[in-house]
């Protein structure tokens, strides 16, 4: 009995002192995928593509993002954080109005690699709650902050009606280091494939941004090569995924569309 008290007493400090520094069990994609817990892209022959937006939004160059999403007839999903939506309220609310799909990128944009179950879960609800305050609903989309995951990140979200998204490997142009927006476009063309999920990042720390600049000339690369841009949602659905449960339907389309 004593030494049962003796390696609990050992195992209830460890978990104190280590807290959320304690390493994480990942599994690899493949398991994940299997579960049903995670998503990176569809297989499907239908000429579909998600683009998505991360960190955002910003008030500069999400405008410039919406209005060539809008000439184009395209449709994105946005990985916004709390606080850059509470700063650019009117910016989602017209997100939403255009038809894009508002995702949740946790509110502070902190990596999720160190974080405990309930650091998480803050950051989570206060971001849903800045964008229900804005929109009047709450994302069922989660995009883990530098795409970092493993069974806290992932099972935490899941547990509270979350849909993790990831990308495509072989779409990520690394945009948010503001390379030249040719390298952007060459990236998204080399790799391109039906299903394929694009992320993209519509906000960062320079005074201009190479991912707008990249927009129009990916748009007309996906216009001429007879792609449809969609939001996640209508990707899951077009694709017999099921949806998350807090997820309002989306309604049949046409396949030809």
């Amino acid at each position: 009995m004593g030494k049962k008290l003796l390696l609990l007493w050992f195992v209830l400090n460890f978990i104190l002192i280590h807290g959320p520094n304690v390493e994480a069990l990942t599994r690899t994609r493949e398991e994940y995928e299997k579960a049903g817990e995670v998503v990176w892209e569809r297989n499907t022959t239908e000429k579909l593509v998600a683009i998505t937006f991360d960190d955002g939004p910003h008030g500069v160059f999400t405008p410039k993002i919406l209005d060539l999403l809008a000439k184009y007839d395209a449709k994105a999903t946005f990985f916004v954080t709390g606080k850059n939506a509470l700063l650019y309220p009117e910016i989602i609310k017209r997100q939403d109005s255009e038809g894009h799909e508002i995702g949740n990128h946790t509110f502070h944009h902190i990596s999720s690699k160190h974080m405990n179950s309930s650091q998480l879960s803050m950051e989570l609800d206060k971001t849903n709650e800045a964008i229900e305050k804005i929109i009047g609903k709450k994302p069922t989309l989660y995009r883990p902050v530098e795409g970092v995951y493993n069974d806290i990140i992932i099972h935490t979200a899941r547990k509270k009606g979350f849909m993790v998204i990831m990308w495509s490997w072989d779409q990520d142009a690394l945009d948010w280091l503001n390379p030249q927006s040719s390298k952007i476009v060459q990236h998204v063309k080399k790799g391109l494939s039906p299903g394929d999920i694009i992320i993209l990042h519509d906000w960062n720390n320079s005074s201009s941004s190479s991912t707008v600049k990249a927009m129009e000339p990916i748009l007309e690369l996906l216009t001429e090569n007879g792609y449809k841009c969609v939001t996640i949602s209508e990707l899951l659905y077009r694709t017999n995924r099921p949806l998350p449960p807090l997820l309002d339907p989306i309604p049949a389309l046409p396949l030809n569309q």
